[in-house]
């Protein structure tokens, strides 16, 4: 297998024809140490930790620890990564838990405006850091459409800002995820039974209780995405 060119376009159009183990693995083929993928040990992320095990094992993984993620989320996250020997790079924010609400206070408590700078801080520039660092330009996530209304109509690669962005399991449905955990018997995050329909930081994100869908259960509603996944707006960032 071989990539015609490189353009987000061509590729998700030659993406689309493929499963995901064979879009992992012409990927490898063709880009190789410029490829990374990211995880954040959420309730569905054992799946392509799972296809990248099988596929593309030598792709290293980044973790972005936010240093707020719910204690359950750092066990699942030792025992995925013992189990399928992935290749985790840990990236941590340059603020620590503590410095950063003693100089900022809880953004998460902030509103939209608090959020965003949150976001940035924990998650964006860790990112960022963690391409420059390994040299990667290609980038992939585990996102899905059916995960929110923002990803609806996502390609299955797309360029932001240098960073070529490419979603091997982006149209997966929650049923086929939901199949491939039971043949494969991948555990479940351990919160996945007490309501948690989408997961992030212990502070901002909560159960889907009294009728709450799965945007609403993060940072009060206020937004749904972290940040990685939008352009930062940032010109010194390379997402």
């Amino acid at each position: 297998m071989s990539i015609a060119t490189e353009s987000a376009e061509s590729l998700s159009i030659e993406l689309a024809g493929l499963n995901a183990g064979d879009r992992l693995r012409l990927l490898r083929e063709h880009f190789g140490g410029r490829l990374v993928a990211s995880t954040s040990f959420g309730l569905q992320s054992a799946v392509m930790l799972d296809l990248i095990a099988q596929h593309a094992p030598d792709v290293p993984v980044v973790f972005i620890d936010t240093g707020f993620l719910f204690p359950e989320t750092y066990r699942y996250a030792e025992q995925l990564t013992e189990r399928l020997g992935t290749d985790l790079r840990i990236f941590h924010p340059r603020f620590s838990a503590a410095r950063m609400e003693a100089v900022h206070g809880k953004l998460w408590e902030q509103g939209k405006e608090g959020g965003d700078k949150y976001s940035v801080i924990t998650k964006v520039e860790p990112m960022d850091r963690a391409l420059r660092q390994l040299g990667a330009d290609v980038w992939i996530s585990g996102v899905r459409r059916s995960h929110s209304s923002t990803r609806i109509d996502r390609p299955l690669a797309e360029q932001q800002k240098k960073t070529l962005k490419v979603y091997p399991i982006l149209d997966w449905a929650d049923a086929q995820i939901s199949a491939y955990m039971h043949d494969r018997g991948l555990p479940s995050h351990p919160l996945a039974d007490h309501g948690y329909v989408t997961m992030g930081d212990w502070h901002s994100t909560k159960p889907a209780v009294d009728g709450l869908d799965a945007e609403a259960t993060r940072f009060n509603g206020d937004k749904y995405e972290c940040g990685l996944h939008l352009d930062s707006g940032n010109t010194d960032f390379q997402i």
